[in-house]
């Protein structure tokens, strides 16, 4: 009763039909202005009737999975819906025609909207400065990062590592390494938080910095952070925050009170943007005082009525995007905070209700690694049985309509299954989710076979993740040779 109709939807390319509008011919002296190299005798653009177009794209939507869809239990992604109203701020006429080259007086409405968001983002964090400038979360690590070298540069200090737990995101370590910094992974204790006694031994004059979220990866609260803070900077080294599990804390502490120096948002993880799908994400950075001069520049400032963008922080590590930042998303996350005002911290409560209700009614049919009690997220560990793996579970939970959490994710937990319902999921939609998690447990030891070739009720059935993994696919004409 859960479970998505197949289709049967052939690719665009594939559509023969016969197109009754068209360009007229262009004129030949045109042609001659472009240059040989550019011109194309033939561009293979389906010739479809637009009513053909339509039904093809929307059948497709029908196929997909998505936040406005299906329940979207995504854990660290924190894939929460995206309030409608945010998107029709952002497709105003006056958002999607100005340009970022008009003078600072022809904008003043952006700049303070800009200016607003860099203030409430420095509350909710507990930092004395914000740069809006970074456009995704990872982004926002990596500048993070670029700050910290150029800090310790300016101290002529040699520090070149930098610490994380093995419980980090993929990206904490990716963005330490590509700003030229040694990583150093310590591991967790058994109840899933940091090792202190590891992360003593790892500390030295050479380290630069330990990044850490709270609550972590495993959604666990790390309770010892005042502590991890002074023996971090009693080395001289920079406590970093990273911003994906904000949506756990919001409103009850902030990572400035925790003691960390530094810190990056995510705009479509806590503040309800669109995350996913390759389009424009935003990733601000805030800093402590001691900080503020490495910003990259422009921020927005304020002198009397007018908002200006200052260029002129003296260690600033540059620019890291073209102009100002994601403006369409900044706006989305502005109206988001000013829509929930004093209420952002129910966000956090219900967050946490809604993991910790889902978490109770699973634990009993998975194990849950770690402490009991959970933030806005939980890791469960997959049962292995025979052939059975997490990857099987995932695939079966298409079948009845409903995406997969993250897998394989924190990497400290073997068959993990990284569950985070946020906030705006519903009892009913978390019931729907439990009834299925706790079938699929049933059916992995009544009927094994039947996970194993799971999915079998959605558009595309079970692929060959071996080719899938040694092929690639570089146009849909080789996508036809394996469909």
């Amino acid at each position: 009763m859960y479970r998505q109709a197949r289709y049967d939807e052939p690719l665009i390319f594939e559509m023969k039909g016969e197109n009754t509008y068209y360009i007229e011919d262009v004129d030949e002296s045109i042609l001659s202005e472009i240059p040989d190299e550019l011109l194309r005798e033939n561009i293979e653009i389906p010739d479809n009737e637009e009513y053909e177009v339509v039904r093809h794209y929307t059948r497709l939507s029908q196929m997909n999975y998505g936040v406005d869809t299906n329940t979207y239990p995504l854990g660290s992604c924190t894939m929460k819906y995206n309030p409608k109203y945010s998107e029709i701020l952002s497709k105003k006429t006056e958002v999607m025609y100005s340009h970022p080259l008009q003078h600072e007086s022809t904008v003043q409405g952006f700049l303070q909207i800009m200016y607003e968001l860099q203030e409430m983002l420095k509350e909710i964090g507990g930092m004395d400065s914000v740069s809006l400038q970074p456009a995704a979360g990872a982004h926002g690590e990596f500048t993070g990062m670029l700050m910290v070298k150029k800090y310790f540069e300016v101290k002529n200090e040699d520090r070149t590592e930098v610490i994380v737990p093995d419980s980090a995101h993929g990206t904490n370590p990716a963005s330490a390494a590509m700003a030229g910094f040694d990583v150093v992974e310590i591991p967790s204790k058994e109840d899933g938080t940091v090792d202190l006694n590891a992360l003593s031994s790892a500390l030295s004059d050479k380290t630069a910095a330990f990044m850490i979220t709270n609550p972590n990866t495993l959604g666990i609260f790390e309770y010892e952070i005042v502590k991890i803070a002074k023996m971090v900077h009693e080395k001289g080294a920079l406590l970093y925050y990273d911003g994906a599990n904000l949506n756990g804390i919001m409103g009850y502490t902030k990572p400035g009170t925790m003691g960390f120096d530094i810190m990056h948002f995510n705009l479509h993880k806590t503040f309800a943007t669109p995350h996913g799908g390759g389009g424009p994400g935003s990733g601000p950075i805030g800093v402590k005082k001691h900080l503020e001069d490495f910003l990259p520049v422009p921020i927005v400032r304020k002198d009397g009525d007018k908002y200006y963008l200052d260029y002129s922080l003296k260690h600033t590590i540059g620019k890291v995007r073209s102009f100002y930042g994601n403006f369409a998303v900044i706006l989305k996350a502005w109206a988001y905070i000013k829509q929930k005002g004093s209420s952002l911290k129910e966000v956090t409560e219900k967050a946490v209700l809604n993991a910790n209700y889902l978490r109770a009614k699973l634990q009993k049919y998975y194990n849950l690694p770690g402490k009991e009690l959970r933030k806005h997220e939980f890791v469960l560990e997959g049962p292995r049985k025979g052939n059975i793996r997490t990857l099987n579970i995932a695939k079966r939970l298409l079948d009845y309509g409903i995406h997969a959490p993250t897998i394989y994710f924190p990497l400290i937990v073997k068959e993990a299954l990284m569950i985070e319902p946020t906030e705006t999921e519903s009892k009913r939609s978390l019931d729907k989710f439990a009834e299925v998690m706790i079938k699929i447990r049933e059916e992995i030891d009544s009927n094994p076979d039947e996970i194993a070739e799971a999915p079998k009720n959605t558009s595309v059935r079970k692929v060959d993740d071996v080719l899938a993994s040694r092929k690639v696919i570089p146009s849909w004409r080789v996508a036809k040779r394996y469909s």
